[in-house]
């Protein structure tokens, strides 16, 4: 196995071996591995100082934060309270300095009283307490050996742990799954409770010996679940149940929050009382010895547990599945099941999948399908939204900004953050303080600062004062009645989407005021010299604007050649147009327009609604096969080629729409998760692709097909395997959707389409690269 082994950041410590309570389901005296009987019931003081000693070790050496040590059994409030304190003093002293200590303890909460309570209180342990849901079913398994009932001990432990002065401590409730009980009358016993969370396991078995299916269905563990799940969403969610938040984390993108579910390394080792170092508790359930290493506390370390290869191949993640497991759309959710649930001794040991499989797919797919209408994002669907969520971004980037300098900046940031404030307290201010954070290259102007803070730039506090010219900006654009002040530095002031302002020569720097006037702005020096610049379009000495696009028929887009963070796209931005050449420019954009527009009016649209700002670059603008994707921007900017005609442009505008529109989904909502643990083959490449490659090539095509319908080729395929891989998320699953609805109507006009190369037109309007074809 390649890689350094994952540390560990849980021990789960056997204080005692023994339990109160004779648990029918229990793995440690139920199950195959009887290594309990052999064990010392208490835990010894010295055990729990080597225990203490070996962490500590443990933490130093991979600098870990913080560690995590579960009390556990048996029954650990049998150890005492005595036993108790000292693992927690031991611990305490010896994480002291090194690591950040978090004690638990689980319990069946019979022995719970205050005594218990008030040592935990000292110390920060926090209590999780095993219940199985009501009465009828808490007694199907958890009674006393002579056939008492436990649930009234129980509820009075969990009522004490709920008082105000232990609420604190509270971990929840772990209730394991019995599918002949009822799943609401569970639920419900376990919600009124006011638990801060629920945690629901499937009990464990193997193969060899599978749980039981009094139906003989091979999904009831998943109907139950998914009747519990309904009963939660009526509920209006009262408490979090682990296990469907990791379900619904992994549907979005996000990380599995349990063991039981998801493709996290193992972090885990346990301690027995007689400080044996094993493996996770659930393996006694496979066969006896199978939760053993041969290590123990005295002689060895945890690093030499961790490098143990039972320990190993829980921490491959999707290397460490079987091939149906890989293959399988869930697969990101269900992880092929707890590691346990997978073993069968007559085939591959724990290669295999889950006994436990066709629950897992049903109970991921059932949650799925009840929640995507409410969980996709709006983004998705409108481009009011989208844009929305990109300025939500930028500014949520500004504020990270603001923290990250954390005063290094100055008084000269403190004055344009408090300027931006006041301008943000009218309407006609907030809405030019929107319209100066939405211009593209403002998002490329907090990424490279923030970028270059974490970096330790010298230069990068400097680049954040930039923050003033924006202001400034907002405060022209707005008409508001606030003088700015504004460092120039190499002799010129770029007000964004403004244009450019030059007070001296190239290694000169001030400041000056910067105030709105009627029909423009006025710069007032230090001096008292003042300087009016009309916003007109026009150039005047020392005044360069950012022009507009005067195109008959096309969009009002802005020109942006001078914005000095325009430079991000994958061909290097040209300088500055003449206003010739800026005219010829503009000409040939509003001829491509015009040729996209009647060819393909509804892309002509979205474009139209998604782009604001074209800069152009210099040819030849790289594309296909490993091409660069630049530095990042904002939502609707596209570099396009200065040279070139009006057909080649036509084209470059809708593809550079294709790619913007998806980057900017990307910006807002996870469409995939674990891009390139599997590669798919390409219809379009001879090599295989990680998702991102397949998806961003049939989004692109997709939208060329209204232009040239021959564009589809491959579309069909590359979306049933979209469709079918693990990676796409709730938003990636509903993209593919439209994605298809976008694809069949491209077919549908397709008689309307702009064809080339063998067209039979004896002017064709489009040309195409061929090999992209």
């Amino acid at each position: 196995m390649t890689g350094p082994a994952v540390p560990f950041r849980e021990i789960v410590l056997k204080v005692h071996s023994r339990c109160d309570l004779a648990c029918d389901h229990c793995y440690v005296y139920e199950h195959a591995d009887q290594s309990w009987r052999t064990r010392p019931k208490v835990i010894s003081d010295h055990v729990i100082r080597r225990t203490a000693q070996r962490l500590a070790e443990h933490a130093g050496t991979h600098a870990l934060p913080s560690v995590t040590v579960i009390l556990h059994g048996g029954e650990p409030l049998l150890a005492g309270p005595a036993r108790l304190r000292t693992v927690c003093e031991e611990f305490g002293s010896a994480l002291a300095g090194i690591a950040d200590l978090d004690l638990r303890i689980h319990t069946n909460g019979l022995q719970l009283s205050p005594r218990y309570l008030d040592l935990f209180d000292e110390f920060g342990v926090k209590v999780g307490i095993s219940l199985d849901g009501d009465k009828a079913a808490n007694d199907r398994h958890r009674r006393y050996a002579d056939g008492r009932s436990s649930h009234p001990l129980v509820l009075k432990a969990v009522e004490l742990l709920g008082q105000d002065r232990y609420r604190h401590l509270n971990l929840g409730l772990l209730c394991t799954i019995d599918i002949e009980n009822d799943p609401v009358a569970v639920l419900d016993a376990l919600t009124e409770l006011e638990p801060p969370l629920v945690d629901f396991l499937l009990p464990h078995a193997t193969w060899d010996e599978p749980p039981p299916r009094p139906d003989g269905s091979p999904t009831a563990y998943a109907t139950w679940l998914l009747a519990v799940f309904d009963r939660w969403q009526e509920q209006g969610r009262p408490v979090p149940v682990r296990l469907f938040s990791s379900v619904l984390s992994t549907l979005g993108g996000g990380p599995s929050l349990t063991e039981s579910l998801g493709l996290a390394p193992t972090d885990l080792v346990v301690v027995e009382t007689d400080g044996q170092l094993e493996q996770v508790d659930s393996l006694k359930s496979a066969y006896e010895g199978a939760a053993a290493t041969g290590f123990d506390v005295f002689t060895h370390s945890l690093d030499e547990v961790a490098d143990h290869p039972g320990v190993r191949a829980r921490q491959l993640g999707l290397a460490g599945v079987g091939e149906a497991c890989r293959r399988c759309p869930v697969v990101r959710s269900c992880g092929g099941g707890l590691y346990t649930h997978r073993y069968r001794s007559a085939s591959g040991g724990f290669d295999n999948p889950s006994v436990y499989c066709a629950d897992l797919e049903a109970l991921v797919r059932g949650i799925q399908q009840r929640t995507e209408s409410a969980t996709v994002s709006p983004a998705l669907g409108d481009p009011a939204d989208l844009a929305a969520a990109q300025q939500d971004l930028t500014r949520t980037l500004l504020a990270l900004l603001h923290a990250d300098l954390d005063g290094r900046a100055g008084q000269e940031w403190d004055e344009a953050w408090a300027i931006a404030a006041e301008a943000e307290s009218c309407e006609s201010g907030a809405a030019a303080l929107d319209e100066v954070l939405a211009h593209p290259y403002a998002r490329t102007w907090l990424l490279d600062v923030l970028e270059g803070l974490r970096a330790g730039s010298p230069e990068a506090v400097g680049a954040a004062l930039r923050l003033s010219a924006q202001v400034a900006a907002a405060a022209v654009r707005g008409g508001l009645d606030l003088a700015v002040p504004v460092t120039y530095r190499a002799g010129r002031i770029a007000l964004p989407t403004l244009g450019e302002l030059r007070l001296g020569g190239p290694g000169e720097s001030g400041r000056v005021s910067v105030r709105a006037t009627g029909d423009g702005f006025e710069v007032r020096s230090g001096d008292g010299t003042r300087r009016a610049i009309a916003l007109d379009g026009r150039d005047a000495p020392g005044w360069r604007p950012v022009r507009r696009l005067a195109a008959a028929g096309a969009p009002a887009f802005l020109l942006d050649d001078l914005d000095p963070y325009r430079d991000c796209f994958t061909a290097p931005a040209a300088p500055r147009l003449a206003p010739d050449a800026a005219d010829r420019w503009a000409a040939v954009i509003g001829r491509a327009w015009a040729l996209l527009a009647e060819a393909a009016p509804e892309q002509a649209a979205a474009a139209a609604a998604g782009l604001t700002t074209l800069t152009p670059v210099q040819p030849p603008v790289p594309c296909g096969p490993g091409r660069q994707e630049g530095r990042p921007h904002g939502y609707g900017a596209l570099g396009l080629p200065v040279t070139g005609g009006a057909e080649e442009l036509a084209l470059a505008l809708l593809r550079g729409h294709r790619r913007t529109g998806l980057r900017a989904l990307l910006d807002v909502t996870d469409l995939y998760a674990s891009d390139g643990a599997w590669a798919h083959r390409s219809p379009w490449q001879e090599e295989e692709v990680p998702f991102s490659r397949l998806l961003a090539d049939a989004y692109e095509r997709v939208g060329l097909a209204a232009l040239d319908p021959r564009f589809l080729r491959g579309v069909p395929e590359a979306l049933d395997l979209l469709e079918g891989a693990a990676e796409p998320t709730v938003d990636g699953l509903r993209l593919l959707d439209l994605l298809r609805k976008e694809a069949s109507g491209a077919v549908h006009r397709g008689s309307g389409a702009v064809h080339t190369g063998t067209s039979r037109d004896k002017h064709p309007r489009i040309t195409f690269d061929q090999e992209r074809l």
